[in-house]
């Protein structure tokens, strides 16, 4: 009899010891979501350190797992973001909120209409520090690019303020047509044409040569300048991008965050040499001089 009470007993402690590990596991459930902006995180990775099992976020960013025990710890995991590692404890509701890793996220450049990884660009693309850059007295995006890219030439063609600056990426490949490179800003791209009004002219030409369309843009404005310089540019932009491509980036606000800038210069030029020049009436009267002999195909 004591030995069929023995075995019962042996029988029931093994049947404890294996249901204890049962009976000590706890469902914990919450949300990822980004530290900055609060929107959540879909894909997020899940995992309980030292094991294999593990889940990933809704696309609400929303999970569900079942631990061990409360000495469990979850590793969180997603891609730009920083792992995060947290003891289960004796809660069941964990939400999470991950920060950017903002070393990663200096090694992606924009492409086109996506991004890569800098080891994973096979085409040519150079980048300009803005910061770096944009020093001393800068009237024009163009000297932002200006000596900084290799291979590309930034030419003015006249001393005139705001005039016409010619950017060589790929050198010359037409005769005839353009051979200015294609400027996208904000995924919107420039139409590099004369952005002068047009208006009456006496030579029988162009009112004004070509103004720069960069002159739009404040260079103090400008986040990143990316430079697009093989033919790999056109597979995403077609012929237009056959010259190179600038993309160009500008700043823009951050919910939640209030900065404001202010920068200021002066300057004072004087002319070294004047040019003797027409007053308002003798050209008045140079124009009435010419509508009289009717070279101007005006009526009198």
């Amino acid at each position: 009899m004591s030995r069929i009470v023995t075995a019962l007993l042996l029988a029931g402690a093994l049947l404890l010891t294996g249901a204890s590990p049962a009976f000590a596991q706890q469902s914990v459930s919450g949300v990822v979501t980004d530290a900055d902006t609060g929107d959540p995180l879909p894909g997020v990775n899940i995992i309980i350190q030292g094991t294999s099992t593990g889940t990933v976020t809704s696309l609400d960013g929303e999970y569900g797992l079942t631990v061990p025990g409360p000495e469990a710890v979850l590793v969180f995991s997603y891609v730009g973001y920083l792992t995060f590692e947290t003891v289960v404890g004796s809660r069941t509701d964990i939400d999470v909120a991950l920060e950017e890793d903002s070393a990663l996220i200096d090694e992606v450049i924009v492409v086109g209409y996506g991004t890569q990884r800098r080891g994973d660009v096979t085409s040519s693309v150079a980048s300009v520090d803005v910061d770096d850059a944009n020093v001393g007295v800068t009237t024009n995006v163009d000297e932002l690019i200006q000596g900084r890219v290799s291979g590309v030439q930034v030419i003015d063609n006249n001393g005139e303020p705001g005039g016409g600056v010619s950017v060589r990426i790929r050198g010359g490949t037409s005769i005839s047509a353009s051979n200015e490179p294609l400027y996208v800003v904000d995924g919107v791209p420039l139409d590099d044409g004369n952005v002068v009004p047009g208006g009456a002219d006496l030579a029988g030409g162009d009112a004004a040569p070509g103004r720069n369309p960069l002159n739009l843009l404040n260079p103090n404005d400008i986040q990143s300048i990316s430079v697009l310089k093989d033919a790999a540019a056109t597979a995403i932009y077609g012929s237009r991008g056959a010259n190179g491509v600038v993309l160009i980036t500008t700043r823009s606000g951050v919910e939640g965050r209030l900065q404001v800038n202010y920068e200021g210069r002066t300057s004072f030029a004087n002319a070294s040499r004047t040019i003797d020049l027409v007053s308002g009436s003798e050209y008045e009267q140079f124009i009435r001089d010419r509508v009289a002999d009717g070279q101007l195909g005006f009526d009198d």
